[in-house]
């Protein structure tokens, strides 16, 4: 079978939380975000289109007929400007930032309950907007409406409280290969 690859350049709008570690009460986040993370939210979005409560079976068709790459922060849409191996201090303090909460009992806080919440940010320290660039390879035949379902996706932790919107900066570019 033939693949085609598309560049994918989601602008993000809110925090992204996508889990990796706690050390102490700080919920690490992934300085990027895993293509299984994109599956997951891709195929609940096919579900809810259809109307139907399929996941298995939806999951296993964009398992089948899609493959997804890391996806990577950059203020450069449609370029990855920096890789988060080559100076993860630098890249942290660019494109994450944290989030501290704890529960409040009588005007107080509730002992133990504080905790911080690591995020990819909406925005570089810069100020520029921040960007997610990666790649979606769709096998020849594919009839999901991936690219429809792909501006209507929330990825990440979080989501309840707003956080792991995004929007599709661009129609997915067609690489040639």
């Amino acid at each position: 079978m033939t693949w085609t690859p598309y560049r994918v350049c989601l602008r993000v709008l809110t925090p992204i939380h996508i889990g990796w570690r706690k050390t102490g009460n700080l919920q690490q986040t992934r300085p990027y975000v895993m293509g299984k993370t994109l599956w997951g939210a891709l195929t609940a979005r096919l579900v809810r289109d259809r109307g139907e409560n399929e996941y298995h079976e939806i999951g296993a068709e964009v398992d089948e007929k899609l493959r997804f790459t890391y996806f990577y922060p950059s203020t450069i849409p449609g370029k990855v400007e920096r890789w988060p191996w080559d100076n993860l201090d630098w890249f942290s303090w660019a494109y994450l930032g944290s989030y501290a909460s704890t529960a409040i009992e009588e005007k107080t806080a509730e002992e133990g309950t504080l905790h911080e919440t690591e995020y990819i940010a909406p925005r570089a320290r810069n100020g520029k907007a921040l960007y997610l660039i990666g790649y979606i390879i769709e096998e020849e035949g594919c009839e999901l409406h991936w690219r429809k379902a792909l501006r209507r996706i929330q990825i990440g932790g979080e989501r309840g409280y707003g956080w792991g919107r995004i929007e599709l900066s661009d129609e997915p570019e067609k690489v040639d290969t």
